[in-house]
């Protein structure tokens, strides 16, 4: 058995913000968590029309799509490249359940978004994580104390308008916020934001892998990898998840058992601290 490493030994500041932004854009993309945590519980390699029957509220075709960015990001592997070859999870995807467990702890202490699957409340962690120079921002204010936005952007690098455009989105996931109502009042982390230190320190751990293959792999191999984590699309898909979870069941799992009943929509008063809990129903727990 792998020994756990002892995330709480990292400091926020300690760790390699280039590499934990890498290494979120291999997850990042909607469904990677749950297609990787089904191919996980079923523990045998599964065809793509397999995987979708476990995720109805998911299309065949966007599972087949989000599988094979997974198989050239190494998450997953196929016996051969023939049509239909079923997917399995790579030991690197299997070591990303250390991650996965480091985010859904995070998420169950510090956020409140209501009873959802333990896959929709890791990818609803890595959409508050993931977005460039998220990682700095927070280093700064961790190290800094409360700070006027004009310094934040002096010490992390950056331009002041995405500064403050960070610094919003930041605010409206819950990892940041402002010491008064003022304009120019100083920022600073929130008790979640404070609280990133074993996320990181499992994320910067499971990354060693992440950046060998990208100093290995060909410029336009990375080139598309990284064209295809920009950003998840904050759509109007919520619906009809939470629709069609209603009608789903999903297989048990000793690591992620079922809601004892589907969860449609989170409170409006959870809605109002973050617009990211978009209330889909759940699943797993």
């Amino acid at each position: 058995m792998t020994t756990p490493i002892q995330p709480t030994t990292l400091s926020i500041g300690s760790v390699d913000a280039q590499r934990v932004e890498d290494a979120f854009s291999l997850i990042a993309p909607k469904w990677t968590s749950w297609s990787a945590q089904t191919l996980a519980q079923q523990g045998h390699p599964m065809r793509v029309r397999d995987v979708a029957t476990r995720l109805p509220f998911v299309s065949e075709q966007l599972v087949g799509k989000r599988l094979a960015q997974m198989h050239a990001d190494g998450l997953v592997t196929r016996a051969d490249d023939r049509h239909g070859a079923p997917y399995q999870l790579s030991a690197f995807g299997e070591s990303l359940s250390r991650v996965h467990r480091a985010l859904s702890d995070w998420s169950q202490t510090n956020l409140s978004i209501g009873n959802v699957a333990g896959a929709e409340r890791v990818e609803d962690a890595v959409r508050r994580l993931h977005l460039r120079h998220s990682t700095a921002v927070i280093q700064v204010l961790d190290g800094g104390g409360p700070m006027r936005f004009i310094h934040i952007a002096e010490e992390a690098g950056l331009d002041n308008g995405f500064t403050r455009q960070r610094l919003n989105r930041l605010q409206v996931d819950g990892l940041v916020a402002r010491t008064g109502p003022r304009h120019g009042d100083p920022y600073v982390l929130t008790g979640a934001g404070r609280a990133l230190g074993p996320v990181y320190a499992a994320v910067e751990h499971w990354s060693n892998p992440v950046a060998t293959r990208r100093h290995s792999s060909p410029p336009t191999a990375v080139t598309a990898a990284t064209r295809t984590h920009t950003g998840v699309p904050l759509g109007s898909d919520g619906i009809r998840t939470a629709a069609a979870l209603r009608r789903s069941t999903a297989a048990p799992s000793a690591l992620f058992s079922h809601a004892p009943q589907p969860q449609p929509r989170v409170p409006a008063a959870v809605t109002a601290q973050s617009a990211l809990s978009r209330g889909r129903g759940s699943a797993w727990h």
